[in-house]
């Protein structure tokens, strides 16, 4: 992904860190609490098989969207 649309992938992440904070649920490998911006980076990471930054850029909206599915289903 070039560095314009990374950047602005990882601002929409952090947002939606932001957002899932508080609303994961509890797990016990995550006593103190789930982080929710590495729940939504790995999430990438599993469905595109990539970090976030490696992802082509014709998927962008692709991943765009799928980061509104986690927000909707912070399972």
């Amino acid at each position: 992904m070039n560095k314009e649309n990374s950047s602005k992938l990882w601002k929409i992440i952090q947002e939606a860190g932001d957002y899932l904070n508080g609303q994961l649920p509890d797990h016990p490998n995550h006593p103190k609490g789930r982080n929710p911006y590495a729940h939504v980076a790995i999430c990438i990471k599993n469905k595109f098989n990539a970090s976030y930054k490696d992802i082509e850029d014709d998927k962008f909206n692709e991943v765009l969207n799928f980061i509104e599915d986690i927000k909707n289903n912070p399972n």
